[in-house]
């Protein structure tokens, strides 16, 4: 089996640079702050969603915390079929990975997740559920293309 440092190194990069943000965001604002980058189109607000996306099942901690280490497992379980498949298969179990880690330490130490990208328009994420949202679009992606190339 050779050991793909790119999948390593988007997991580790991706956890450290949410967390990190996160850090900064709880260290500097205040929980409700919201602080306007461009005013009305996007603000960086401090806010802990105890919930999924959109707020939805909130405080169903328990859940959640089971879902992530479910996820985790089973990218570690698969982990040598991982490494055989293609690139973008790789690169979307990395993100997904990532960013399940990212919130899973979130839920775990405060009950919550910390969210902060605010466009106004959607309700407010960070940076592992970009990561979750596009991995799992990289790897729908590559179902529906393998499987219209069968076709």
């Amino acid at each position: 089996m050779v050991l793909d440092l790119s999948v390593l190194a988007i997991v580790f990069f991706l956890i450290l640079a949410d967390q990190a943000i996160k850090f900064l965001v709880v260290s500097l604002m205040e929980l409700g702050e919201s602080i306007p980058v461009f005013a009305g189109i996007f603000h960086i607000t401090y806010i802990e969603n105890p919930g999924a996306a959109f707020g939805l099942f909130a405080n169903q901690r328990l859940v959640f915390i089971v879902a992530g280490i479910l996820v985790i497992a089973a990218a570690c379980l698969m982990y040598r079929r991982l490494m055989s498949e293609k690139a973008i298969i790789r690169w979307g179990v990395a993100l997904l990975l990532g960013g399940a880690v990212g919130n899973l330490i979130d839920r775990l130490r405060i009950g919550g997740v910390i969210d902060f990208l605010d466009f106004r328009i959607w309700p407010v994420f960070n940076i592992a559920d970009i990561g979750i949202c596009v991995g799992v679009a990289l790897l729908m992606y590559a179902l529906i293309y393998d499987t219209e190339k069968e076709k």
